[in-house]
């Protein structure tokens, strides 16, 4: 292993074991439900099921981001240990925390001009995010550096392909992606939208399907035409879903059997509650070493 920390935050939406055995370490979001407060912790204070059943019941979440000063705090002991910091933020498309980070990484280099402290950028979220730290973890625990981790990450963060698809548009209506009467209707009419992640690191709605059904096999076909390689595709696929473990197992049967040549077996998360809330209940993500982004 490389003497330094691979770091990210806790949208990378990988489970807490998960982190632990690849020595990813991690910092958490916050989330706020019916006037509570939480740490978005990989379910540690709030369990998932708990925390999709209240919203489905109605319950209104709203997210915070990690401030200068939790970034300080978290990474300044690693830095006194005399350990470099490569940390990846949630995508700037999404939230503004990469700021945070970059204003908490500027003050403490002052402080420790001998360290090198990275941060980047992922431009990806969910386990999208986790499926790129995982990739670096590979690249360290094969003894890359740090500056090979950076070079990668900057040069290879578009190739991390993201597909959610939703069966309930109110939650997009919340956020303000879908219009109220979009939403009546859709909902109406069983609509549920495929979305990607486009090169800006934005969520982006890219076609409306019909029934559960159609919706998981259009997220797989986008799979065939993006994957690397094709149909021969060897890498690492992850799933994350926001309490529909059954349709999520649905879309592992079909991509199964579509890339038999797939690294390990397709592994679910679930989307956690800073991206879920945004998201809702009924939401199925799909992550891909794809094609470079900015050349489709």
């Amino acid at each position: 292993m490389g003497d330094y920390i691979l770091s990210c935050c806790s949208t990378a939406d990988l489970t807490k074991e998960h982190f632990e055995k690849r020595d990813i370490k991690y910092i958490c979001f916050h989330f706020e439900i019916d006037g509570e407060q939480y740490m978005d912790d990989l379910g540690e204070s709030m369990e998932f099921h708990e925390f999709y059943n209240r919203m489905a019941e109605g319950a209104m979440t709203r997210t915070s981001q990690i401030n200068v000063d939790e970034f300080v705090t978290y990474f300044e002991p690693f830095l006194k240990e005399g350990k470099d910091i490569i940390h990846l933020s949630l995508s700037s498309g999404i939230s503004g925390v990469v700021n945070s980070a970059m204003i908490a990484k500027d003050d403490l280099q002052e402080k420790y001009p001998d360290r090198k402290i990275y941060v980047i950028d992922s431009l990806a979220a969910s386990s999208g995010y986790g499926l790129l730290m995982d990739i670096l973890a590979d690249m360290r625990d094969e003894g890359k550096t740090i500056d090979e981790l950076k070079d990668y990450v900057e040069e290879n963060r578009l190739y991390i392909h993201h597909w959610f698809f939703t069966t309930n548009l109110t939650y997009l209506v919340r956020g303000g992606r879908v219009s109220k009467t979009a939403g009546f209707v859709g909902n109406l009419l069983n609509i549920c939208p495929l979305l990607n992640v486009n090169v800006d690191g934005k969520l982006i709605p890219r076609e409306k399907i019909r029934t559960s059904k159609k919706v998981i096999k259009a997220a797989v076909d986008k799979m065939k035409e993006h994957a690397l390689n094709g149909a021969d595709y060897d890498g690492k696929c992850y799933i994350s879903q926001s309490d529909c473990v059954d349709m999520a197992e649905s879309e592992v049967a079909l991509i199964e059997e579509a890339f038999p040549k797939l690294k390990g077996k397709v592994e679910i998360n679930y989307i956690g509650t800073t991206i879920g809330s945004h998201t809702g209940p009924g939401t199925v993500a799909l992550f891909f070493v794809g094609k470079d982004k900015r050349t489709e």
